[in-house]
């Protein structure tokens, strides 16, 4: 029962990046693939790729998840409490947001200096 619970939660996550990266103009398939799906994400939230070393640092990550989570509420019109959620209960938030009706609103990427 644990086991298909799980999976559940699994097909929710990736059918909600999904439908996120298709929003945004990126292509849907990438939430499959592992880091690429990362990239891709912070591409959305208009983060530097750098960003990625900061996610692989425990206790770290989680800040960056919810940096990151806020960033791409921000870009989808929703606030910065839909975007702790994304950062905190991803598996919850982003089929919200991918089935949901908002839509993507492009940033300027960040520039990292």
């Amino acid at each position: 029962m644990a086991k298909l619970v799980y999976l559940i939660i699994i097909v929710a996550i990736l059918a909600g990046f999904w439908k996120v990266f298709e929003k945004a103009g990126k292509p849907g398939w990438a939430a499959i693939i592992p880091i690429y799906n990362l990239i891709i994400l912070l591409e959305i939230a208009g983060k530097p790729l750098w960003w990625i070393v900061l996610s692989l640092i425990p206790v770290v990550n989680i800040i960056v998840a919810i940096l990151v989570g806020i960033a791409v509420a921000k870009n989808f019109g929703k606030s910065d409490a839909f975007g702790v959620g994304l950062g905190l209960l991803g598996f919850v938030f982003y089929p919200i947001l991918g089935f949901g009706d908002a839509q993507y609103q492009s940033t300027p990427p960040a520039v990292s200096k």
